[in-house]
């Protein structure tokens, strides 16, 4: 804290002050946040857990976990095989033109075909347009495949700059020289990757921006294959779609899917017929050595590191175990999860936070019955909405038992001297993995959708009208069981009603008790709401972040603001629910704040947060979380009840005569 700040001026300095001051960012990382430093002692701990050797008797899945890590460490092997493993692959998916010049053979490629093979080699099939299977946001007890338009290699937002714009520039300039690493001369390189960067501006320039892809029933088209044939008619839709799908599972022409942005696939018709083939291979190989890099030669990890410097301010690389523990954790997070709750969630933590849970959301609930905008029929769907939430905290049951998690990983073999193509098995997997479920009916309990219970974060899953608060995130500033109330209910608490009001802010909101994309709004309800979400968006949208001078994006952060509004407030409510019952709680020993202080405290040091001003940039063009600060002073400003827990006069900073609520 910094106490010489005055609270009612500007809380946020007040509460995180001397923090902002005296953190200095390591140069490996982009900032340091309360977030981070948890998830810092999280990786220390998963360190230890896949360092360790493996018994002879071990799962598989566990035994899985540790060779790919010892893969990932084992640099040496890494350097020896240098770029091989890789030429190897891109010379079977055709040849990178850049590299083979004038003996590249235009005649038999084709960007379908490349695709295709791209899936069997565990390389993405999304870069000219994504191809997923999804549950149907109006059946959410279904799957259905969705196509959306492309997953660019760097964010929309700078590439409809094109070359004007920095970061556009160092994207271009690591393409060209990860060529030239890889055999190209300097000047072709130069030439042809620019024309296929033009490309990939093109893709991004008849892309829907993130302001436009808010409103799901927009991005809700069903067509048949055979109408999306008739309506696109470039490709063979059903040959794609069923080269994509695992070998097992077919779909014919009559097979409804969902055409996400239908703009975009006529669009793209015109971008690759003016597109010469070598361009297109050019960007697709681009791409898949760019996806490679991490796990190939130090060479090509330096050039690496100098990309996100420019883009990210980072100045170097953290130590390989950390990054090799990312690499495991994102790749095995169920079976690295089991270890971790084994040795290192308590119990007691389940049973507090889960009480926390449900005076939070009863909290949200009555907020529900009386706020006087609704009308009763909507009033009702809310309430029954609000009551069928479904909470998970901690971990699923079913990880602490060794026949489940091996029937998870049964099919999956990884060669640990191997690390690139390990990397593939396993995406290969994972990819097989989610598009299996087809035709699988959607189970909303099913414990793998939580099975990852070793990350610092929290969440709601609108589909399924519910929030999850794994292990990792129940420890450190957010909780701990034998610490007093009004700091739980400041930290997690407050993430705790963030996520249930999820289920009610702009997107949320969109999904009934069940998770189907239903319209349960009456008109002058939905009127009422969105006049209250314009309030805050202009709130939010008035806000300039000092260190970068930027404004922040109301639109797009609407959704999280929404939420950070009403969960601080049903957090707070809970709490004083929480002291009429159980009696007021003692002052911390050497400061003289009170409990409800104490509370506002706790819940603004949960965003204490320092950034390199090209990182804040990038959060602020492309994230939906505002940052700390205005997560903190926004939602506190528009509450009476801090207002009155601070004294702030009426018309100060932190209690203007103009406030917003949705909830």
């Amino acid at each position: 804290m910094d106490p010489e700040i005055e609270p009612c001026d500007d809380f946020y300095t007040f509460a995180c002050g001397t923090f902002l001051k005296e953190t200095n960012i390591p140069d490996e990382k982009v900032s340091v946040n309360t977030f981070m430093i948890t998830l810092d002692r999280v990786k220390e701990q998963l360190r230890t857990l896949v360092s360790e050797e493996s018994a002879s008797n071990e799962a598989k899945p566990f035994r899985l976990a540790k060779d790919f890590f010892k893969a990932c460490m084992n640099k040496t092997l890494i350097e020896e095989r240098g770029l091989k493993p890789l030429k190897t692959i891109m010379d079977d998916l055709g040849g990178w033109p850049v590299d083979r010049g004038d003996a590249w053979d235009e005649k038999s490629w084709s960007w379908v075909e490349a695709v295709k093979k791209f899936r069997k080699y565990g390389y993405s099939v999304n870069y000219i347009l994504v191809f997923l299977v999804g549950i149907d946001l109006k059946k959410s007890t279904q799957r259905i495949i969705i196509l959306d338009q492309s997953a660019l290699g760097i964010s929309r937002e700078y590439l409809i700059k094109g070359l004007d714009d920095k970061i556009v520039q160092a994207y271009y300039s690591y393409m060209v020289d990860l060529a030239v690493i890889y055999g190209a001369e300097r000047s072709r390189a130069e030439k042809e990757l620019n024309e296929s960067l033009a490309f990939e501006i093109k893709l991004a320039n008849i892309s829907l921006p993130n302001e436009k892809r808010r409103n799901a029933t927009t991005l809700y088209n069903p067509m048949t294959i055979a109408e999306v044939q008739k309506a696109y008619n470039y490709i063979d839709w059903l040959d794609y779609i069923n080269a994509i799908l695992p070998e097992s599972l077919k779909v014919a022409e009559k097979e409804t899917i969902i055409i996400s942005v239908p703009s975009f696939f006529k669009d793209l018709e015109a971008v690759l017929k003016e597109t010469p083939k070598r361009t297109i291979a050019n960007y697709m190989m681009g791409r898949n050595f760019a996806i490679s890099a991490f796990f190939l030669t130090e060479e090509v990890r330096k050039r690496q590191l100098e990309f996100t410097m420019a883009v990210s301010g980072k100045q170097q690389r953290g130590p390989r175990w950390q990054e090799c523990v990312d690499a495991t954790a994102g790749s095995f997070s169920i079976a690295l999860g089991a270890l971790y709750v084994r040795k290192h969630f308590r119990e007691d933590a389940k049973k507090t936070a889960l009480e926390m849970v449900n005076g939070i959301r009863s909290e949200f609930q009555k907020i529900l019955t009386t706020v006087p905008w609704m009308d009763d029929k909507t009033r009702k769907a809310a309430l029954a909405k609000a009551k069928a939430m479904t909470t998970h905290i901690g971990y699923p049951d079913e990880i602490m038992d060794n026949s489940k998690l091996e029937e998870c990983y049964k099919d999956l073999k990884i060669d640990s001297s191997k690390f690139l193509e390990s990397v593939l098995a396993v995406t290969v997997f994972g990819t097989d993995y989610a598009f299996n479920k087809l035709r699988q009916p959607v189970n909303k309990t099913d414990w793998l959708t939580r099975a990852s219970p070793a990350i610092v974060n929290a969440l709601y899953l609108a589909l399924e009208n519910s929030i999850q608060f794994p292990a990792g995130i129940l420890q450190g500033q957010f909780f701990s069981a034998d610490r007093p109330r009004y700091m739980n209910y400041g930290a997690i608490g407050f993430l705790i009603g963030h996520e249930i009001t999820h289920g009610f802010d702009d997107q949320g909101r969109q999904f009934d008790l069940d998770g189907n994309l239903v319209d349960w709004w009456e008109p002058d309800t939905k009127k009422a709401y969105l006049e209250k979400a314009s309030c805050i968006i202009d709130q939010y949208g008035n806000y300039t972040e000092p260190s970068t001078t930027l404004q922040l994006n109301g639109i797009n952060t609407q959704g999280e603001n929404i939420a950070d509004n009403g969960g601080v407030k049903e957090s707070y409510l809970a709490y004083q629910k929480w002291v009429e019952k159980n009696g007021p709680e003692l002052k911390l020993p050497g400061l003289d704040y009170t409990p409800q202080q104490m509370f506002w405290i706790s819940a603004a040091q949960t965003w204490c947060e320092v950034y390199r001003p090209e990182w804040m940039k990038i959060v602020i063009i492309t994230n939906a979380h505002s940052p700390g600060r205005f997560r903190v002073n926004g939602p506190l400003s528009n509450l009476r009840a801090f207002a009155k827990d601070f004294n702030c006069p009426e018309g100060s900073p932190m209690n203007p005569t103009h406030k917003c609520e949705v909830w």
